[in-house]
């Protein structure tokens, strides 16, 4: 079903009074500036601020949204947050997502975080991977709408899963739950450059990338972490930078018990993701990054060795969208109780 545009009655003062303050903190990010493009057009939010990383950045226009939001990006500044938004989006580095965040939750306001700031529940592997977060907040949900849309509703604040584990978690929970994995797991995962965020390095930039594909992390990748919490078990996880701006593939190989068939795997799948508005299964038909480039959809594929008990998953997202800004509408819309796919479709 599709969204209807708002009518001409709710543009009026009162309806937009009657919307939700929302403001975001990172806005200049690539994952910050996909945000404002997507608040600044929601029907159900009035956007009134987006902000910097640091407090004493200067103000400055964003002008690939002109006539989308024409409003210029204000050093961050906490209590004017607090005061002006209900809901913040956080799109900041760990350690400023960790401060901020808890600053606004102590002032009553509601929050949603694309950092890894909040993600890990162990205090041990917190202190590993995000030293700069001390004791986890209360109310603090792992923002997978597809898997925790009931918790979700209820979170003080929404930590948003990172774009690898977004991929492998969709593909491989259904499957955990029904019981069909059994031995070792292997994410083989893409990614464009974007993933790597904005700020510029050896790494990303274009001579070093352009016509090369580069392996990094290997048992040193913090969202092998937040794979394995979530899945309770270990996976060997391998992350790629391809040259691309936007998008990630994972191939996913796993053991499951000898005569799996591929229907067992298609109806764990379907039963998860039958109304989820934005998971597409498309079995055999393996998908590819540029069926989901700049959309909120992960699409899903696979192929099953029935004999051998082996499956191998093919799952591609838009790691700026569904990996990152889209999800995070898509939870807000579940923390107002609106249709998930408001302002994404």
């Amino acid at each position: 079903m599709a969204i209807a545009a708002p009518r001409a009655a709710d543009r009026s003062p009162d309806a937009a009074a009657a919307r939700t303050r929302v403001a975001v903190a990172g806005a200049t990010g690539y994952a910050g500036q996909e945000l404002v493009r997507l608040l600044a057009r929601h029907p159900a939010v009035t956007l009134t601020d987006a902000m910097s990383s640091g407090a004493a950045s200067a103000p400055r226009p964003l002008p690939a949204l002109v006539r989308i939001w024409d409003g210029a990006v204000a050093p961050l500044d906490v209590e004017r947050l607090a005061v002006r938004a209900d809901i913040v989006f956080l799109a900041l580095p760990e350690a400023a997502s960790a401060e901020v965040g808890a600053a606004l939750l102590q002032r009553g306001v509601r929050v949603i975080d694309l950092s890894g700031a909040f993600r890990i529940r162990n205090t041990a592997d917190r202190q590993r991977w995000y030293p700069a977060t001390g004791a986890l907040p209360p109310g603090v949900v792992y923002g997978l709408p597809e898997r925790h849309a009931g918790a979700i509703r209820h979170a003080r604040l929404v930590s948003c899963p990172g774009c690898y584990p977004t991929a492998a978690l969709l593909a491989l929970e259904p499957l955990a739950a029904a019981g069909l994995l059994d031995g070792a797991l292997v994410v083989d995962a893409k990614s464009g450059i974007s993933g790597a965020g904005k700020t510029p390095s050896e790494r990303t930039h274009f001579s070093e990338n352009h016509g090369s594909v580069a392996a990094y992390g290997v048992f040193s990748h913090r969202h092998a972490a937040e794979i394995e919490q979530e899945l309770d078990r270990p996976v060997t996880f391998v992350p790629h930078l391809v040259p691309l701006d936007r998008g990630i593939l994972e191939t996913i190989y796993a053991s499951v018990r000898r005569g799996t068939t591929e229907a067992q795997v298609a109806a764990a799948l379907q039963d998860a993701y039958d109304s989820a508005p934005f998971v597409r299964l498309t079995g055999a038909a393996l998908p590819e990054i540029k069926h989901v480039a700049y959309t909120n959809f992960c699409d899903i594929g696979w192929k099953v060795d029935e004999a051998g008990g082996r499956l191998v998953l093919i799952v591609v997202l838009d790691n700026l969208v569904k990996g990152a800004a889209g999800q995070a509408v898509q939870n807000l819309n579940v923390l107002l109780g609106l249709d998930e796919r408001t302002g994404l479709l």
